[in-house]
């Protein structure tokens, strides 16, 4: 139980560090500590008391874990994803990445996966790029979004009609949006629900019928967005005031938090007299 008496024990086997180890007995896991420290590839552990599995799987879990401005744990996801459900894991996993769960409970741990090609270049594209869109905003506001290289549809079994793109994604230190992801979501989504028109407009349906002009240019405004950009002129830190702006006005008038423009129409509330005071 002494600790440097430990740390003599497993410095007299040598530089142990990238090698893998196995250690036979370790009980409640002193040894393993300092065997950890030593930076191995790999740990082994053969115990025969059951007693000692509890602690010994939390000693593995902090083994992978890392502080979340660290470089990435030792965990990585990847996957051949179908094209059915792609889209709708990464908005999942994106969200799990904003609360730091799950995988990255460990982590800013890295996803390598494969998308429909015209799906990996969403993912990918940059402002003013004829590719950007809702799923482009998301991406990049909690990963750093790497697009690596094509597949030939040729390659698959049975073969898609479409070529393969291979993406990966690595959690940002400081994601681009400070609101909580549900609210991100929203408000992207609705801005680009009219792509190609003014923005103004997207923001509109954030809002109940008799208030949306009025509310639109308000958010705009406090977001310093002009009115007439279009969605996907708008930078990622600009969505992030966009969404900022919006959590503000929430914030004094809940009863607009839960609108959806289609959802069917409900009796007006007293917002409207406080908007005219």
């Amino acid at each position: 139980m002494e600790p440097r008496l430990i740390d003599k024990i497993v410095r007299a086997a040598g530089n142990i560090e990238n090698h893998i180890v196995c250690e036979v007995g370790p009980g409640p896991g002193g040894i393993t500590r300092s065997i950890i420290k030593q930076a191995p590839r790999k740990v082994i552990l053969v115990e025969k008391d059951h007693r000692f599995i509890p602690s010994l799987e939390l000693l593995a879990d902090a083994y992978v874990k890392t502080e979340w401005e660290d470089v990435p744990p030792p965990v990585n996801l990847i996957g051949n994803l179908p094209f059915s459900v792609s889209t709708i894991l990464i908005i999942r996993w994106l969200e799990m990445i904003s609360k730091q769960e799950g995988p990255w409970a460990f982590g800013r741990t890295r996803m390598t996966l494969t998308f429909q090609k015209e799906v990996a270049e969403r993912m990918a594209a940059r402002i003013l790029d004829k590719q950007r869109c809702r799923l482009s905003v998301m991406c990049q506001s909690w990963c750093n979004v790497n697009y690596k290289f094509d597949i030939s549809g040729a390659a698959f079994l049975p073969k898609p009609d479409v070529d393969v793109g291979v993406v990966t994604l690595t959690p940002l230190k400081r994601p681009v949006m400070s609101q909580n992801f549900k609210l991100v979501e929203k408000v992207v989504r609705q801005v680009f629900s009219m792509r190609q028109k003014y923005c103004l407009r997207g923001v509109e349906t954030l809002f109940p019928e008799d208030f949306k002009e009025e509310m639109a240019k308000t958010m705009l405004k406090m977001a310093e967005i002009d009115p007439v950009t279009r969605p996907f002129q708008i930078a990622n830190g600009e969505f992030s005031r966009l969404c900022d702006a919006y959590g503000e006005i929430i914030k004094k008038y809940p009863e607009f938090e839960n609108y959806n423009h289609r959802a069917p129409k409900k009796p007006q509330t007293n917002v409207e007299e406080e908007l005219i005071e």
